[in-house]
């Protein structure tokens, strides 16, 4: 198996950092290939922009979206977000390796989403979930979280996990055609001992040794929809997928 990690935590001492260098080791060890793209030591450029493009089609109007595709096919990408995107087609899992910043991923991963994800390649037109670009390849979240876990159950104060992964977990991942894996949480990391974050670091251990053993999350499938993606009978509940 080829595992990219792509990896967002300014400390370069962080307990996230550690979970990241724990897959490196146990992914290698196992004889998988790893590559890891370490965002902030990279000093990867976030922002999406007319930049991204060495050749545009519109020079007058930009269409983020419309540019990608065309610089896709010209080999005008700009070098950054080239770099990455070969190492996501080259990959068969992609763990994002990541601490939780107001619900959601640091500005840095966000930026890589938004400039590495292109359309045309990856998404585009009713090519998105089960027919995605990305289809046949893995997903998975590695996130830590100053909250505890019955905070974000469903009665807790910060509401369902799934609710708050959800733009990342089926709006991202599961929208460009990765099966997507239960994620890997590590609850309240920076108020809990050193003997409790070596237990979190052995579970993540058990998961990545048992991927082979994770069954991807539930997202729609565009056969259960017609031409004008309307449900062609009563839709399933995808919306809880986290507790499928």
């Amino acid at each position: 198996m080829k595992a990219f990690i792509v990896h967002a935590h300014p400390e370069p001492n962080s307990f996230t950092a550690a979970m990241k260098q724990l897959a490196v080791d146990t992914l290698r060890a196992a004889g998988h290939d790893v590559r890891v793209s370490d965002l902030y030591a990279m000093k990867f450029n976030p922002v999406a922009s007319g930049a991204d493009f060495r050749k545009r089609s519109n020079n007058d109007y930009l269409v983020y979206a419309l540019e990608q595709r065309h610089a896709d096919g010209t080999n005008t990408l700009a070098g950054d977000i080239a770099g990455e995107i070969e190492k996501v087609v080259w990959a068969d899992l992609i763990i994002f390796s990541f601490p939780v910043f107001w619900f959601s991923v640091p500005a840095i991963m966000k930026g890589w989403i938004d400039r590495v994800l292109i359309s045309g390649r990856f998404y585009g037109g009713t090519r998105f979930y089960d027919q995605g670009g990305l289809k046949g390849k893995r997903a998975l979240l590695a996130l830590t979280l100053g909250g505890q876990e019955h905070m974000f159950e469903a009665n807790g104060i910060h509401g369902p996990l799934e609710d708050m992964l959800r733009p990342l977990l089926r709006g991202t991942l599961g929208y460009v055609g990765f099966d997507v894996l239960p994620p890997f949480v590590a609850w309240h990391v920076p108020y809990i001992s050193a003997e409790a974050r070596q237990e979190i670091l052995d579970k993540y251990r058990r998961y990545l040794q048992a991927l082979h053993e994770q069954r991807p999350l539930r997202f729609p499938s565009l056969s259960d929809f017609d031409s004008a993606l309307r449900p062609l009978a009563m839709p399933v509940n995808t919306h809880r997928f986290l507790k499928e």
